[in-house]
């Protein structure tokens, strides 16, 4: 895949935030793109219109909860309809929120697994005919937490320490034909919904970087696995600036 003119990649979650910039960045080096949605319709619909306007026919949308595996195979369907083929499949759609012990319900168990760990899984396993006859790739968009846990996320590192073991079991099964990887973020992007900025510069501290992210950042690592890594399978990269070197 040294050169992504005319290659599909869906990317999950990818109307707002690290999705998008991964569309962005993997469009502008050639690629026909697909943004996945489930409730940003008009993030989505805004981005590929962009996109089209640069490129035309190069954009699609597709909408669709991924917890419902019952979809799965008419988003891949849809895609291969409009776009001809898929050569590549980014697993980054995610639910991320506190679930401290003691006040976990089944309902997070079964929201943080499903979009998290079971999403991917089934997305992958529908997608598996079509990047297997374009001999393409998966990359998962793990998190380092999947490495070691986060206090008061024990669900939520649960799930992505398993898309971790997914990404290199992955990686095993549909060898040599698909090739699996993943990127796991650090301090990227902050949380919507969380503004103490107290914690995060203690997380940002615990960097040796001392510094936060970019989007581009992981998108960038995204287009290395896709694109310049044809040897490598197996394999998660942290993107941490250093977090995991702090214990």
């Amino acid at each position: 895949m040294k050169n992504l003119n005319n290659k599909v990649a869906l990317v999950t979650g990818s109307a707002r935030r690290i999705g998008a910039v991964t569309i962005r960045t993997l469009h502008a080096k050639g690629a026909n793109v697909v943004v996945h949605y489930h409730k940003s319709s008009c993030d989505a619909e805004k981005l590929c219109a962009a996109l089209n306007q640069l490129r035309e026919g190069s954009c699609m949308t597709v909408r669709g909860d991924l917890k419902d595996i019952k979809m799965m195979p008419a988003i891949i369907d849809s895609i291969i309809k409009q776009m001809g083929q898929l050569d590549i499949l980014v697993n980054n759609a995610s639910t991320f929120y506190s679930t401290p012990i003691g006040e976990i319900t089944e309902t997070h168990w079964d929201d943080l697994l499903g979009s998290n760990l079971k999403a991917p899984l089934f997305l992958s396993q529908a997608a598996m005919p079509y990047l297997k006859a374009t001999q393409g790739c998966i990359v998962n968009i793990v998190d380092v937490h999947g490495f070691r846990p986060m206090k008061n996320y024990p669900v939520y590192s649960i799930a992505k320490a398993g898309l971790l073991m997914l990404t290199q079991s992955l990686a095993r099964e549909l060898g040599p034909d698909i090739r699996v990887n993943g990127v796991a973020p650090g301090a990227i992007l902050w949380p919507e919904n969380e503004n103490n900025q107290s914690d995060q510069q203690q997380l940002l501290d615990k960097t040796a970087l001392k510094r936060e992210g970019s989007p581009e950042d992981i998108a960038n690592t995204v287009l290395f696995l896709v694109r310049d890594a044809d040897y490598i399978t197996g394999q998660v990269i942290p993107v941490d600036g250093g977090r995991m070197l702090n214990h």
